[in-house]
């Protein structure tokens, strides 16, 4: 259980690291049928900024962890990246998209835990 705790604040820090904003996480340990325990969601300003924070959490979790995610999609367009951590899907998507698909509203019996933007 450390483990993941542990990868949730390194993705998070790796998000803030590249300016990512309006980080929600979704703890869904305790609902029942969940793909996984933890979503992350976050999103970028532009195609170019979802890549960057990408790439700064793929760099940041193998670093420090020495993890790297089973899948990445939605890099071609880079409107709504999905990241596979097993355990933790991250989401960093564009703010339109995001508000399309509310996937903070999916899971409402989820618990979100809001990170606040660093300036």
């Amino acid at each position: 259980m450390e483990q993941i705790k542990n990868l949730v604040k390194t993705i998070t820090e790796a998000i803030q690291e590249k300016k990512g904003s309006q980080i929600v996480v979704a703890d869904l340990k305790g609902i029942e049928g969940t793909i996984c325990q933890y979503f992350i969601i976050c999103q970028g300003n532009s195609p170019t900024q979802v890549e960057a924070i990408t790439e700064s959490v793929g760099d940041m979790v193998r670093e420090k962890l020495h993890e790297k995610p089973t899948h990445v999609v939605g890099l071609e367009n880079a409107q709504w990246v999905a990241m596979d951590y097993t355990d933790v899907l991250v989401h960093i998507f564009l703010p339109d998209v995001r508000e399309y698909y509310d996937l903070e509203h999916l899971w409402e019996d989820a618990s979100l835990t809001e990170i606040p933007d660093l300036d």
